[in-house]
């Protein structure tokens, strides 16, 4: 049984950090493409950070510079920090694996970050 499981989430003032977590298992995880994708009230599911098995990097314009997505195959987890939070980074975190090539993929439950004062 394949589980995505997303923590770290929080309420968090302007300006602060959070650091997301992802726990796979049930996937060979070191095959898999990893992503966070977030939604918010009202608005469609997009995506945030993208990490390749290679450890390549991508990230939505708007959170360039202030968020980092990295991963450790050795402990089967997907990792988002995010710096300089603003009160449009609320939203539901979703966290996705998915092979390079084909139709596999799985979603996380999500977990909310709220950012206000």
């Amino acid at each position: 049984q394949v589980q995505l499981v997303e923590s770290g989430g929080g309420l968090v003032q302007p300006g602060g950090s959070l650091r997301l977590s992802c726990a796979a298992s049930g996937i060979r995880f070191s095959s898999y493409v990893m992503d966070w994708y977030r939604q918010a009230p009202g608005k469609q599911r997009e995506l945030v950070a993208i990490i390749t098995l290679s450890g390549s990097t991508n990230y939505v314009d708007s959170v360039k510079g202030r968020f980092t997505i990295s991963r450790d195959n050795a402990k089967n987890t997907v990792y988002l920090q995010m710096n300089s939070l603003k009160p449009e980074d609320t939203a539901i975190y979703y966290c996705h694996a998915r092979i390079p090539i084909g139709a596999i993929d799985y979603w996380g439950q999500g977990t909310q970050v709220t950012v206000s004062s």
